[in-house]
């Protein structure tokens, strides 16, 4: 090595992962640490660097003594933030999914890591003492500064701040325990992900930068090494300080980092000072609270910071004492939370544990850290009444009513990994459950990662985490704006939040101790991540819980076949109810039909689009006072016609597009708008029927009837004079009734009944009790307190003839979601033909019997998740650029090309969208899906070098094959 620029004595080398788009640069480079920057310079901080003659962004992964490049070394430009965000276990997940999908660590990164936001990282630091201003007469508080001992010298790359925040991100991996050394992170990662033909075709094609450039990468000399992390070299002085480990896992304060006497007297009289008329209890921070501060509330915001536990008393007294003298109670000593308080009452004048069986111990929130921000639903909840989890198995009868239940929650209290694939009951409080689960492995002192398909169900599991572990409960979407969700990851980062809700991208929440990883309803299309690699959050959960030994669940009412196969492999087990507890859970389900021709002879059917016997079981349901859930596949009006003579869908004269009725003239007398209150509905009755339309349709507008002509939903033009161009008939027919005129169609037949909409932009969570009807499109449809008496289900043809291969396992999935909300004692009724194995399993509700079907048919054409699947969608040139550097396996299926899939998104171009993009498709089996990823990448990288402008997209496993 040599090198001119001044470094740091020990350890001069930082290994970095540039965060660069080419494939062929997604490995790592070697950089000098100037000796200002030492001290921030640690594994997993964000820092910038040279690359090429520009600044990019970059993660450090560890410190070298030395490199096995020769050349010259270039220095770190800036240490970004001394905040280690990239954690040892989130940086071998990223480096896992990037080989499973055939991407780069660099894009990996960016869906794991949200953007810094700096205001919110300085939250959570304790800040230096604040000089005493000139105009002040009485400097009160300098004495107390101090009192506080400074912080014990320690190695130069230890980190200087010794608070929890701090340890957090320096604390040795779960998996390494009881191992007291951080271990350097990311030896032999580049030459893991990047061939050694890669390598050589990029000097051959002169992409690489000179010597005085670009940095030294580590693939150049350093021998394959599989490892992902290793020990530090002798002599090594990385965070080489011990951590006491308490009994439950976490890391307790070691010698150095206790208080002694002088400073229990500050925190004591500064306390007393200030809280002395509050009842609860909180940590100080004795450094942040004394620095000119005396507002309590900024105060007791920095406290959490501290390693001090604060008692008041009954009388107001105040007492401070070293955390690591107080006695365990299931939470880490270390971390900043909230202990011995005075126990919560519910109004009987028991303690208010929620059914867990809490003794009234909080638990700090994430905010008083500055770590995370309050969860909905949490932020009118005092201080003093959020509820602790002391969750014992025991506590929570009702997974009794699941065979092996009780001993699945024994297995997470012990501290054991189950892998479950958990089927609910229908009418099931599954947030509740979901709730349960993270509380008892909260309970052993280790964190819990839930996922759920959107915002609505997010805010419905926050809630009850919120209940059961208080405000160590946070939440991460993307809705919460780029602050909030920084806060609350970093909550998670720093271990002061132990469960984390979340969509998908939460599957990457860098909490502390990773004891469960659960997904909710994992069928549903919002856990395909549309940006590369295009991973899967079930997937991605899969290998995080094989990596780090924690515990997975699968739930849902239904069952896909991906979840079927590990379940027939061995690697989970069914979670499930007893046949006798289902039967008296789930609603009587018919299938009355929904042919042509039983509706033309049904004269109810006709106007309503129902079937009578459909027709009567809501009539009666209204009578008895209890509200009718009306699901259906698609919003608007009429979106989609089709002649009334042949069939033939109707098209646009101008584009081809399709032709729908416009959705104006659906706000009528006798149905609300989407999200609206409920009106009266009134009418004469049903006017026309709406499976013959005509050419200009007739639309009831405030008593009277409006003429509208067809609208092409792709160009926005009208067409006033239709004409089939097969058969020459003007008259039109509905393929499909939209949310709207179904609303509409059903306020005139139950006149004087509330009509609710969800849907679109405007979903509703839950309505109240009480008869009225509630039109929703599928994945929108509100709970209601006791449930609904009826539910009807139209159009399942619609459901269960698309062109996909999920088709049918996405239409159970919807329909039983919607079944589980009607009460035990009420009915459901879906249109579709009873003799569909799909309908079968709805009627008798055995979706494992319908996920087995899937599985088989699947395994005997050799779909996935039978076989790995690759689609490469490009231009003709660029699959055939790309096929011909890729060195596949013989026993590799091409087939294709096809055109893309109707309503795919084409790849992203530097330049002009090409007109024709295509699509080839690679199949092997799942044994060797490892060697087609790896041959992908190796293909990719060599492509980039060229510097090819023409689109290209590489798919593993896509949701939507064509």
């Amino acid at each position: 090595m040599a090198h001119t620029e001044p470094a740091a004595a020990s350890h001069p080398i930082a290994r970095v992962l540039p965060l660069l788009e080419p494939a062929h640069l997604d490995r790592d480079f070697d950089y000098l640490v100037p000796p200002e920057m030492n001290s921030d310079a640690q594994p997993g901080v964000r820092v910038r660097v040279r690359f090429s003659g520009r600044l990019v962004d970059g993660y450090l992964l560890e410190r070298l003594e030395t490199t096995p490049h020769t050349g010259k070394l270039m220095p770190l430009d800036r240490v970004v933030s001394p905040e280690r965000v990239l954690t040892p276990e989130i940086l071998r997940l990223i480096t896992a999914v990037a080989s499973r999908y055939a991407g780069t660590r660099a894009d990996v990164l960016r869906l794991a890591i949200p953007p810094r936001h700096a205001k919110v990282e300085s939250e959570g630091r304790p800040k230096p003492p604040a000089k005493p201003k000139s105009r002040r007469k009485k400097p009160t508080g300098n004495t107390e500064i101090q009192a506080v001992p400074p912080t014990p010298a320690s190695d130069p790359l230890a980190p200087e701040d010794p608070s929890p925040a701090s340890s957090a991100a320096t604390a040795p991996d779960p998996a390494d325990a009881p191992s007291h050394d951080t271990p350097a992170v990311g030896s032999g990662i580049a030459a893991e992900r990047v061939s050694p033909e890669s390598i050589g075709s990029e000097e051959a094609g002169g992409a690489a930068a000179t010597a005085a450039q670009v940095p030294a990468s580590t693939e150049d000399h350093a021998p394959r090494d599989d490892s992902v992390a290793h020990e530090p070299a002798a002599g090594s002085d990385v965070d080489a300080r011990p951590l006491a480990h308490s009994g439950d896992g976490g890391a307790a304060p070691t010698e150095g980092n206790t208080r002694d006497g002088a400073t229990e007297g500050a925190a004591e009289r500064l306390l007393r000072a200030n809280l002395a008329r509050e009842s609860d209890v909180v940590a100080g921070d004795v450094r942040g609270a004394v620095a000119g501060t005396t507002d309590s509330a900024d105060m007791r915001q920095r406290a959490a910071e501290a390693g001090l536990v604060v008692d008041v008393t009954a009388t107001g007294r105040v007492t401070a004492t070293p955390a690591s003298d107080m006695p365990l109670t299931g939470e880490n000593p270390a971390s900043p939370a909230v202990v011995s308080a005075a126990t919560d009452r519910s109004p009987d004048g028991t303690a208010d544990g929620r059914g867990s069986g809490a003794d009234g111990d909080e638990l700090g929130g994430a905010d008083a850290a500055g770590g995370g921000g309050a969860p909905a639903g949490a932020s009118e909840t005092p201080d003093s009444e959020v509820a602790v989890s002391n969750a014992r198995p025991e506590d929570f009868p009702a997974w009794g009513r699941y065979v092996h239940g009780m001993s699945f929650l024994g297995a997470l209290a012990a501290g054991r990994g189950p892998r479950a694939a958990w089927q609910a009951l229908p009418g099931e409080d599954w947030a509740r459950r979901l709730a349960e689960m993270a509380a008892v492995v909260a309970e052993g002192g280790r964190s819990a990662v839930l996922m759920v398909p959107d915002q609505r169900d997010l805010d419905r599991v926050l809630g009850e985490c919120v209940a059961l572990v208080g405000e160590s409960a946070v939440g991460l979407a993307a809705g919460l704006g780029p602050s909030a969700r920084y806060r609350r990851w970093l909550a998670a980062l720093r271990g002061t939040a132990r469960v984390v809700i979340g969509t998908r991208s939460s599957v990457f929440a860098p909490v502390k101790d990773l004891g469960l990883i659960a997904i909710w309803d994992d069928g549903d299309d919002t856990y395909a991540e549309p940006r590369a690699p295009y991973p899967h959050a079930r997937e991605v959960a899969m290998l995080r819980a094989h990596e780090t030994g924690a515990a997975f669940v699968a739930g849902g009412f239904a069952r896909t076949a991906e979840v079927q196969a590990i379940v027939e492999s061995g690697w989970a087990h069914d979670l499930l109810a007893d046949r006798a507890d289902l039967r008296a859970a789930m609603p009587r389900i018919k299938a009355p039909g929904d042919t042509d021709v039983a509706l033309e002879r049904d004269p109810i059917a006709k106007a309503v689009r129902i079937p009578g016997e459909a027709f009567m079981a809501a009539k009666r349901a209204l009578a008895e006072g209890a509200p009718v859930l009306v699901q259906v596949p698609r919003r608007g009006y009429i979106p989609a016609l089709s002649c009334a003579k042949c069939r033939t869908p109707a098209r646009c004269r101008h584009c081809n597009g399709p032709l729908a009725l416009p959705d104006n003239g659906s706000k009528t007398g006798s149905a609300t708008s989407p999200g609206g209150n409920g009106a009266r509905a009134g009418g004469d009755g049903a006017r026309r029927s709406a499976q013959e339309v005509g050419v200009a349709a007739s639309v009831a507008r405030g008593g009277a009837e409006v003429a509208h002509s067809p609208t092409c939903r792709w160009c926005g033009k009208t067409e006033p004079a239709f004409r089939c161009g097969a058969c020459g008939s003007r008259a039109l027919r509905a393929v499909v009734i939209g949310a709207a005129r179904t609303a509409e169609e059903l306020g005139r037949a139950f006149p004087g009944v509330p009509v609710r909409g969800s849907g679109g932009g405007n979903v509703l969570s839950e309505v109240p009790p009480g008869p009225q009807v509630v039109v929703a499109t599928i994945g929108a449809e509100p709970t209601v307190p006791g449930g609904y008496g009826v539910a009807l289900l139209l159009d399942g043809w619609a459901l269960l003839g698309r062109a996909d291969l999920r088709a049918a396992e996405d239409t159970l999935r919807r329909w039983m979601s919607a079944t589980a909300l009607v009460r035990p004692k009420g009915q459901a009724l879906v249109m579709a033909e009873p003799t569909l194995p799909t309908v079968q399993a709805l009627l008798r509700w055995d979706p494992v019997w319908h996920a087995q079907i899937e599985l088989s048919g699947r395994t005997e054409v050799r779909f996935p998740p039978a076989v790995r699947l690759a689609a490469i969608d490009g231009t003709t040139d660029s699959i055939a650029e790309l096929l011909t550097e890729a060195k596949l396996p013989d026993f590799v299926e091409v087939l294709g090309p096809v055109p893309l899939p109707f309503g795919a998104r084409k790849p992203f171009s530097g330049g002009d969208s090409p007109a024709e993009v295509e699509r080839m498709i690679l199949r092997v089996d799942r044994s060797a899906g490892s060697a087609l990823a790896r041959a992908l990448t190796a293909a990719q990288a060599v492509r980039s070098t060229h510097k090819s402008d023409d689109p290209l997209r590489v798919q593993i496993d896509p949701i939507d094959i064509g």
